[in-house]
């Protein structure tokens, strides 16, 4: 964990060049301005400033600049921009000129919602599981939809084509000081997976954040493309982005019940889990995906059946995977929504519905209710809820609605 003081003595006595100040707009969309070390004391004091009317989701409400504060817990080295000099990287607060933290600032409400869970006594811990295809580029280097290969879920070689890549995007991701777990080949050709570590979860939601950066880079140097859309070839799987969540103790003196209160945590996110899934499903190609191999229709949660929305591994009594998200949301606005639905449902005492274990033919008696199954739906039900309207601004709401027609 980097202090200011840190960042400044690494930056006056290496070769570091260029500091990038990354930030992400309402769609989890990175945005970025690089500055020279002798700006780097202005950046941690006032800030730097871009035009906010520029930025997609932030126009028509700031007549005027916002300033980006980087957080220096934050700092990394490009592995890939370090030839001839440092290149470094931080992710930066968004804050108004007089220092008003900016409401759109989705990482901010990220942390807020950390904070609301510590005051009820709850620590949380979270991962994500991405899922990307790899595409050939043609002879003059133009974008194709052709796979890399053709391999099965967990081939190898020759099969699997994609082994390198994805042994060249952990390594670059461990050099950045990110914690990848697993890495594989999914279900369909040129299908790839990449698993983190779970941590706390706003460095979870930074690393899930940059992810896909990092993967395009690699892909690019390699002459390949990378795609994350819900659903990038008709017939064959969908991309889907897992989010783990698990419960813990804030206070180990005055611990809390963990299985009792990870109970009802599932259930708030099981009883809000359609208001939200204009955020955790956002465009709508997403809605091509749900229903279809493995990914869930179903609200309902088991232990053994992965169709459903929510899996608790059997080994576990406070750790959930959340299925229907997919690669196109924003980490920090969907964090803070699971995190807020959770603990609703811990300060409601929301009773737990009983699992769905069984096979499909009795998958109706169980399930509490269908995900939306348009985009259509998500925003009306988005438009009508409460609990959006308490914690996502009004005007990210109408972003998100307005990318049904675009």
């Amino acid at each position: 964990m980097y202090s200011v003081e840190d960042v400044m003595t690494f930056v006056s006595q290496e070769d570091v060049r260029f500091i990038r100040l990354t930030f992400f707009d309402i769609f989890g969309r990175q945005k970025n301005i690089s500055i020279l070390p002798d700006q780097l004391e202005r950046a941690f004091g006032k800030g730097i400033a871009v035009d906010a009317c520029a930025v997609p989701g932030f126009e028509n409400e700031i007549h005027g600049d916002l300033y980006l504060k980087p957080d220096p817990s934050t700092f990394t080295i490009l592995p890939w921009r370090s030839v001839d000099g440092s290149v470094v990287l931080m992710i930066c607060s968004l804050v108004y000129p007089d220092g008003t933290p900016f409401e759109k600032d989705l990482r901010m409400r990220l942390k807020e919602a950390v904070q609301d869970a510590c005051a009820l006594g709850i620590s949380l811990r979270m991962s994500t599981e991405f899922e990307f295809y790899l595409f050939r580029n043609d002879e003059k280097g133009n974008p194709t939809s052709i796979p890399l290969d053709t391999g099965g879920y967990l081939d190898v070689s020759p099969l699997d084509h994609g082994e390198n890549i994805r042994r060249e995007i952990c390594f670059t991701l461990e050099e950045m000081g990110m914690q990848p777990q697993a890495s594989y080949h999914q279900c369909g050709p040129g299908q790839n997976e990449v698993d983190f570590h779970a941590s706390a979860p706003c460095r979870a939601a930074d690393e899930a954040s940059l992810f896909k950066w990092v993967v395009r880079t690699v892909a690019s140097t390699n002459g390949l493309r990378a795609d994350f859309t819900p659903r990038p070839l008709p017939d064959e799987p969908g991309n889907g982005l897992h989010v783990n969540m698990q419960v813990e103790s804030a206070d180990f003196l005055n611990p809390i019940d963990e299985e009792e209160a990870f109970r009802h945590f599932m259930a708030g996110i099981l009883a809000h889990i359609r208001e939200i899934a204009l955020f955790t499903n956002p465009t709508p190609e997403s809605y091509l995906r749900l229903g279809r191999r493995k990914a869930p229709a179903c609200i309902s949660w088991s232990n053994v059946n992965r169709s459903l929305l929510v899996r608790v591994p059997s080994d576990h009594v406070n750790r959930l995977e959340l299925r229907n998200p997919d690669c196109k949301t924003n980490p920090y606005l969907v964090f803070m929504l699971l995190i807020q639905a959770g603990l609703d449902g811990i300060r409601r005492t929301l009773p737990l519905p009983e699992p769905c274990d069984m096979d499909l033919s009795g998958l109706q008696d169980r399930c509490i209710a269908s995900l939306p199954a348009s985009m259509e739906e998500s925003i009306r039900l988005a438009r009508e809820s409460e609990f959006v309207a308490r914690f996502v601004p009004q005007s990210v709401l109408e972003g998100y609605a307005a990318r049904e027609h675009a």
